[in-house]
């Protein structure tokens, strides 16, 4: 852990306003792409209009590939493959910000697609392991490599059938071998939260690889989803256990990201909804849940996946107090490639550790995930109007400098 001390000026002199830092790594014709990209998803008409034509185009197999690889797919990914994202590792890296390889190819439910998604994921531990101050984590998703019907049931505790459960037990010698590799190369891993229907067996499987590899140090993250009312209790629970049981807990905080489908679930299988009814009460668990990682720093080492600015000064401000170094390697920021990156260029630029998931993969496999940052950008209230604020303000600022 780092001992030396932070400067007593450095949350008070940091601002997610200085656009001028934020974009400094963009050149004039990347930031105007930028700008336009923003402007048109800041129309939540034309990015639904745009994005049920982008699919339909797609279905129709219309040559629209190259269009989406110079625009939405520059912005939010780091190319097709991981040799692909080595610019986008390097442009982060010299701005003092890490990378988070992202397979981003959708579930597939098959165990010859969960072999091979196991095997992408080996290489993108491997990758972290040459440079591991600009690949600071790897990360999956246990979808990834197990079917999800399996681990519903298995979470409902109903029967398996012989090849169920040859099947379970195959996708867990791949979580082994994942884990096994982290731990191996000393590469921390996060484990992404999922729906409701099946985190219980995600957290199962997650503590079983803590308990095994985090003796030392925190290699495995379990994801909390903060948006789930019962999840701060849960993140408490977790650290009795990882008490009890002598090992560090690995925490990545997050506010959710299925937030329809578990409304629509529960609202066609009338159950009452796992999540908060409001926003308030999510922002309240997760400001909470990041209190509690901050007083328990000695046996929780913690990444707030955000990009709530709010939550980033109070982490901040919570690190100053207390006398914790910007740089603490236990403590991280993380946001996704083309977005915020006024909170974490900033971040880095006062010295905090940073990353950006950098989500990876064929132009028409990662669609599934460029659709879902269209759509979330124009549901979370004023998240895509701040976005086109600040490249707005920059673009203006450049202008002026010019005259």
């Amino acid at each position: 852990m780092n001992q030396v001390s932070p400067s007593n000026t450095s949350v008070l002199n940091l601002s997610f306003e200085d656009t001028k830092i934020a974009f400094a790594s963009k050149n004039n014709f990347q930031l105007n792409k930028s700008y336009w990209i923003f402007a048109i998803m800041n129309l939540n008409w034309l990015t639904k209009l745009g994005t049920f034509f982008i699919k339909l185009f797609l279905f129709l197999h219309f040559p629209i590939k190259k269009l989406i690889k110079a625009s939405i797919f520059e912005q939010f990914c780091g190319g097709e493959s991981i040799e692909a994202c080595n610019s986008t590792i390097k442009n982060l890296s010299d701005s003092q910000i890490g990378t988070i390889l992202d397979f981003s190819v959708e579930r597939e439910e098959n165990q010859k697609s969960f072999r091979n998604t196991k095997d992408e994921i080996l290489l993108t531990i491997q990758k972290a392991n040459t440079n591991p101050t600009s690949i600071p984590f790897a990360v999956f998703k246990i979808t990834g490599i197990f079917n999800s019907e399996l681990l519903e049931k298995y979470q409902a505790e109903e029967t398996l059938d012989s090849q169920e459960i040859a099947n379970f037990e195959e996708s867990k010698t791949f979580l082994m071998e994942i884990c096994q590799l982290s731990a191996d190369l000393n590469v921390r891993l996060f484990i992404d939260a999922e729906e409701s229907w099946i985190q219980n067996s995600i957290d199962e499987l997650s503590y079983e690889m803590m308990a095994k590899f985090n003796k030392e140090t925190a290699i495995i993250y379990n994801t909390y989803q903060m948006y789930r009312t019962d999840m701060l209790e849960n993140l408490i629970l977790a650290h009795k256990k990882s008490n009890d049981h002598n090992y560090f807990l690995g925490v990545k905080l997050v506010r959710g990201a299925y937030i329809e489908k578990e409304r629509q679930r529960a609202h066609e299988e009338e159950y009452s909804e796992p999540i908060h009814k409001e926003k308030i009460g999510t922002d309240k668990d997760f400001n909470l849940g990041l209190r509690f990682c901050v007083e328990n720093l000695e046996k929780i080492h913690f990444c707030v996946g955000t990009h709530n600015e709010e939550s980033c000064l109070l982490l901040c401000q919570l690190m100053n107090e207390k006398g914790i170094a910007n740089n603490n390697s236990n403590i991280y920021f993380a946001q996704l490639l083309g977005m915020s990156d006024n909170v974490s260029y900033n971040l880095a630029a006062h010295g905090y550790n940073v990353a950006k998931y950098v989500p990876y993969g064929p132009v028409s496999a990662v669609m599934p995930y460029l659709f879902r940052r269209a759509e979330e950008n124009s549901s979370i209230a004023g998240q895509t109007s701040r976005e086109f604020a600040l490249l707005k303000k920059e673009v203006s600022r450049r202008k002026n400098n010019e005259k």
